[in-house]
């Protein structure tokens, strides 16, 4: 592994230049920009997320054999016509060097400086073109993204480097030329010991090694680490790594630029897979299935979530928005609450009378608790209501029940989503018994003759997720001919489903005939993959065809 010096590439451009006879003799600069020592912890990661691992089959991807995609050496892979590449820690590396070094080759800029440009533009190289090469947008351009603009004409920026230098320098307490005042700590040091920007600002190199070290260790900032004068002013890649010579907080500062390289590019994706730190890059982004070749995990590559054929992540996306703003107190809030007949605040009802005042300051509504009514034309019956004929009564009582036929809408498809998850959460353990249970049946059947067993949790791990991703896809469906064609799919496969987990749940000491029931077990996999098809071919036929019309405001 290449060791931490290699992490600064030089900032004279015109040693980006170097001839292939050199890089073949071990030129760091292709491989070193950020040595990674230690894994990538990056933000969709988490002890507690559960993935979905699978196994790619001929039906889900072809492997076609590549040299390189962008340098890298790796395999393309490619999920229903959309081609990706799976990238470990050092190819991301050199994937991102190579990114910096395409632009510069044009631009002619220092590294770090095309790194922060590259960031600012989410690594869109041809936006960033775009913009640079504007005349009327380049001054603007390095303003926006925090960088002292390199083209000022020298006069310019010499003039504010002074003015700024001048600024930080009036505390001196020294007139001595050979020493100077870090405004931070109010100390007089040598030149030699102090350090700063282009910005003009200058800093004791200790207060500067505790201001970077705070930065990135306590608060985690790496890609934009302002200048401690709050000019606005980014600190560079090359000024970190000179000031800091803590191992651990350079890993720390260099795994923090590959995160953001990763997380800002919208052509990559982290793998959600625990402890995994490959990354999949693709040409463009779109809703396609891409799976890690080293951990299994399949997802999304659009939004980056577990793979949720057959809902789009638009949808799904609004439906996880509305779980969690829901689903915790959906229940408690059909059985003790109503709603206000004006302005529609819930209201817990605390006392015995009738007579209730919503609290809401710009409603203060009176009505009454039985028949929703406004409380005036009621007189003094405050514990008894026999108004419920009337029509404003009657008005109100209608916006309640379609409230509560909303609500119970979608807790009807909530329970079901939420029965699916659990379902494929404890059918992950499932696994473990049924290798135990393929070991047992060896002892009458060969290993190869068992294998039906793995095949059937895979199938079963397949069609709970299809159906747990089918009910939200149902809540925004608006209901015609062709919904109602998907919920008999939808109700074929999930019988399907729970016969199959039965089977795979039944204990194989109890079954005398293992032929028979390995037939079984088959028949109810194959049928189960049979009606999964059927289902999600319709769906996307749908998608196709524009079958499907959509509830926007449920």
């Amino acid at each position: 592994m290449a060791d931490d010096d290699q992490f600064n590439i030089d900032d004279n451009s015109e040693d980006i230049e170097e001839d292939e006879d050199e890089e073949e003799e071990g030129s760091d600069d292709d491989t070193g920009f950020f040595p990674i020592d230690e894994p990538i912890v990056h933000s969709s990661q988490s002890n507690n997320i559960t993935t979905t691992t699978t196994r790619h089959s001929s039906e889900q991807s072809t492997t076609k054999r590549s040299s390189s995609l962008s340098g890298a050496s790796n395999n393309y892979l490619q999920d229903n016509n959309f081609e990706y590449i799976v990238l470990s820690q050092d190819e991301i590396v050199k994937y991102m060097v190579e990114c910096i070094k395409e632009v510069n080759e044009v631009i002619k800029l220092p590294t770090t400086t095309v790194r922060l440009l590259l960031h600012h533009f989410r690594w869109d190289k041809e936006k960033l073109m775009e913009r640079f090469y504007d005349p009327n947008y380049q001054d603007e351009l390095f303003r926006q993204a925090h960088i002292v603009n390199p083209f000022k004409k020298p006069s310019q920026l010499q003039t504010q480097l002074s003015n700024s230098l001048h600024r930080s320098t009036r505390r001196q307490i020294s007139s001595s030329p050979s020493t100077q005042t870090c405004i931070i700590c109010c100390s007089t040091k040598f030149l030699n010991e102090m350090a700063g920007l282009e910005c003009g600002h200058i800093f004791c190199i200790e207060c500067w090694g505790h201001y970077l070290t705070t930065k990135i260790m306590d608060e985690g900032i790496g890609q934009t680490i302002p200048c401690p004068a709050k000019c606005d002013i980014l600190v560079d890649d090359k000024t970190v790594l000179n000031l800091i010579n803590i191992p651990t907080v350079r890993r720390k500062y260099q795994h923090l630029i590959t995160n953001s390289f990763v997380e800002c590019n919208r052509n990559m994706r982290w793998c959600p897979g625990t402890n995994c730190t490959n990354a999949i890059k693709a040409s463009y982004c779109d809703v396609a299935m891409v799976t890690c070749t080293t951990c299994r995990t399949s997802f999304c590559f659009q939004c980056g979530q577990s793979w949720h054929e057959p809902i789009k992540c638009k949808w799904l996306k609004k439906w996880q928005k509305k779980c969690h703003d829901d689903s915790e107190t959906s229940n408690w809030i059909a059985a003790n609450t109503k709603e206000c007949p004006k302005c529609h605040a819930t209201i817990e009802k605390n006392g015995g009378c009738n007579h209730l005042i919503c609290k809401n300051q710009s409603c203060k509504y009176e009505f009454c608790w039985i028949c929703l009514g406004p409380w005036e034309p009621h007189g003094s019956s405050w514990y008894n209501c026999n108004r419920f004929n009337e029509d404003d009564a009657k008005k109100a009582r209608d916006d309640q029940e379609r409230s509560r036929a909303a609500l119970q809408r979608y807790l009807h498809y909530y329970k079901r989503y939420h029965n699916h998850h659990e379902s494929l959460r404890l059918e992950s353990k499932l696994l473990d018994q049924v290798q135990k249970r393929m070991e047992s049946m060896q002892q009458q059947m060969s290993w190869i003759e068992v294998q039906f067993l793995q095949v059937a949790c895979e199938v079963l791990r397949q069609c709970r997720q299809t159906l747990m991703y089918t009910y939200p896809f149902a809540f925004y469906l608006k209901r015609n001919n062709h919904s109602i064609i998907f919920e008999q799919n939808q109700a074929d496969l999930e019988l399907a489903t729970e016969e199959l987990s039965g089977y795979l749940e039944r204990d194989s000491n109890q079954t005398t005939n293992l032929t028979e029931m390995k037939q079984k077990v088959q028949d109810k996999y194959r049928y189960c993959s049979t009606r999964r098809k059927v289902l999600l071919d319709h769906v996307a036929e749908g998608y196709e065809c524009d079958y499907w019309e959509y509830n926007e405001d449920v």
